[in-house]
């Protein structure tokens, strides 16, 4: 199902623009855009580089034109988020959990317990929810997101709450950093030593686990110019033997009497390169810096990051001609800059093809786009950072929404990430189907209607909130312009919007100023009751509408 099927197939089809953009890539090079630079351009870089675009950040990034925007999003200057917390109870845990307080944080406190271990765990996803919704105007997020999929792990896999932290810490700081120092780093993380065998890799009993996904998935990638061999699988995975878990500690550590010390012969696909076999305590690192030397000498690890950010940022349709005007110039500039990956972000999101109205709305939002992107774009409330028992509460029931929609943030599908990000031809078409549809609508209804209720305390879309942020709530189509221009990349019709506004705003009545005397009663006489139920419905009924049709899944 392309764009132009999947919106033609919801009942509304007969509102859409005829201006609606065909399922096609983008166009363009990567010239740096010179066109206009209004809110339209603002949200659609904000809704690809953050979750979703927020009135106050369109406003924010609207008056600093594309470089300085693009230059602010690279380049964060907030602090890391503070880490996760202890906001649970465990209430038969056989090793007790004494050592850490309540509200305070549970990262360098291993415990062999079990059930502590799968309530630190749950901790964390829910931790994870809330950095994301109150994440900084940077694509930090974004990344971390980006490499959480690309170096995919399993929080059930992994099983150790402090590993599971450090390597999502690790995909965090490095996010916008050096890709070769990341794939290094990633490849003697405690989590993807557990994962993919790592830790039981050794001299006598090689495993190959790590060896293959290193080249298959994480830098290579299985293209057809990607042509190493079984044998170098074998060959790498003997390079990487010796590498060892202390959970005590929460490190990694080389132990090189498991590490087989011969040389390590590769194909041609590595030029026949020979890494000469090392002992003692520093083999480890120096044959891993050669595998690495190897691996990233080739021309493929540029080109296969690089088709991942694109689709990532862009669209998944990568034909021909976006392979020679855009993939192979930006890995260029990848192995130009020694793989810096702000060079590869910098060079895309700044481009004439990035910007290009083909790339409005050829998304269809992952299930935590979804779900953050409504936190963020409407305002919903959550409780002072003191109150984190209740904001847990909150992101955990977000955080099972994600997940209903098949998105489980810590525990994608495989090694090889949501397919969404690699199945072709649908890639993430895939997250649309007859189950995941309908508790989209299920979850944006819940959250304008009832919201959630956790300790007393209500998390919920405010729509008359979310009206008085806008410039003239008291124009009926004003109004619905200015919501449209946020929550949505492909427009309705006028005479949609007329219809709606009749049916909706108005109350079925056809003069514009029975919504603006309703609106002007409510902003200066909210005691008026009667009013103020209207009021709030009419919006709440208006949002609730926009979202249930097929244009909200766009990005």
């Amino acid at each position: 199902m392309d764009r132009r099927s999947f919106l033609k197939s919801n009942i509304h089809s007969q509102d859409i623009s005829p201006a609606m953009p065909p399922a096609a890539p983008p166009n363009g090079g990567l010239s740096q855009y010179a066109g206009s630079w209004t809110e339209l351009e603002v949200i659609h870089l904000l809704k690809r580089t953050m979750f979703g675009a927020a009135k106050a950040d369109i406003d924010y990034f609207v008056s600093k034109g594309l470089v300085a925007s693009v230059d602010e999003l690279l380049n964060p200057v907030a602090p890391l988020p503070s880490p996760p917390v202890k906001e649970y109870t465990p209430t038969n845990a056989a090793v007790p959990d004494n050592q850490v307080p309540q509200g305070s944080t549970w990262i360098l406190d291993p415990n062999t317990d079990g059930t502590v271990n799968s309530l630190r765990i749950a901790s964390f996803k829910k931790w994870w929810m809330g950095v994301m919704i109150g994440q900084d105007r940077s694509l930090r997020e974004k990344m971390t997101l980006f490499w959480h999929n690309h170096f995919a792990t399993e929080t059930q896999t992994v099983s150790n709450a402090q590993f599971i932290y450090k390597h999502h810490n690790l995909l965090r700081t490095y996010s916008l950093g050096n890709f070769k120092d990341l794939t290094k780093l990633v490849t003697i993380d405690p989590a993807m030593l557990v994962y993919l065998n790592g830790e039981r890799n050794t001299k006598s009993a090689p495993d190959e686990n790590y060896g293959r996904e290193l080249q298959e998935l994480f830098c290579c990638g299985k293209g057809p110019d990607s042509q190493y061999t079984e044998t170098d699988v074998r060959t790498a995975a003997k390079v990487l033997t010796g590498w060892r878990n202390d959970s005590a500690n929460i490190i990694s550590y080389f132990d090189p009497n498991r590490h087989d010390t011969g040389d390590k012969t590769f194909s041609a696909f590595y030029n026949n390169t020979v890494i000469g076999g090392r002992s003692g305590a520093t083999a480890g690192d120096a044959e891993l810096n050669d595998l690495l030397d190897m691996i990233f000498a080739t021309q493929e690890v540029a080109k296969y990051v690089c088709r991942r950010i694109y689709r990532w940022f862009v669209y998944y349709d990568i034909d021909d001609t976006v392979e020679s005007t855009i993939i192979t110039p930006l890995a260029n500039i990848f192995r130009t800059n020694n793989y810096e990956i702000k060079a590869v972000l910098n060079a895309l999101l700044k481009s004439e093809h990035f910007f290009d109205a083909l790339a409005r709305g050829c998304q269809i939002k992952s299930p935590v786009d979804l779900v953050v992107t409504a936190c963020r774009e409407f305002n919903v409330a959550f409780q002072p950072a003191s109150d984190y028992s209740t904001n847990y509460g909150f992101y955990n029931y977000l955080v099972g929404w994600a997940s209903n929609m098949q998105q489980n943030i810590g525990d994608p599908p495989d090694v090889s990430g949501w397919k969404a990000y690699y199945q072709a031809p649908q890639f993430y078409e895939v997250w649309i189907n007859s189950d995941t549809l309908p508790k989209r609508n299920q979850f944006t209804d819940t959250m304008v209607t009832n919201g959630y209720t956790f300790n007393g305390k209500k998390m919920q879309i405010d729509a008359a909130a979310f009206a008085q942020t806008l410039p003239n709530p008291g124009d009926p189509n004003q109004l619905i312009d200015d919501i449209l221009k946020i929550i949505y990349r492909i427009g309705l019709s006028p005479a949609s919007k007329a219809q709606l506004k009749t049916d909706i705003l108005l109350g079925g009545q056809a003069s514009d100023y029975y919504w603006t005397d309703a609106w002007n009663m409510y902003v200066t006489n909210p005691g008026n009751l009667s009013n103020t139920a209207t009021v709030k419905n009419r919006l709440r009924d208006l949002l609730k509408y926009f979202m249930d049709l097929s244009e909200y899944q766009l990005a």
